[in-house]
């Protein structure tokens, strides 16, 4: 696994630890300013690479739901 020293990854590498996941994916929403921010975690390049490539899907979905409303 390449190493991510990001808080925000180090918060998905602790959830996975937690609840036993090997891919993390966090969409974070405030909705006062309208920031939204993702994180990602995977627990080999490979599921890492995979869990960067589902959570952008992920963010584009929530970005477009966003727009619609």
């Amino acid at each position: 696994m390449a190493w991510n020293p990001s808080p925000k990854v180090a918060d998905c590498r602790e959830i996975a630890r937690k609840w036993g996941h090997k891919q993390v994916i966090v969409i974070a929403l405030n909705q006062d300013d309208g920031k939204i921010e993702m994180a990602t975690y995977g627990e080999t390049v490979a599921l890492c690479s995979d869990a960067k490539r589902l959570g952008d899907a992920a963010y584009d979905a929530v970005m477009k739901a966003y727009a619609d409303s």
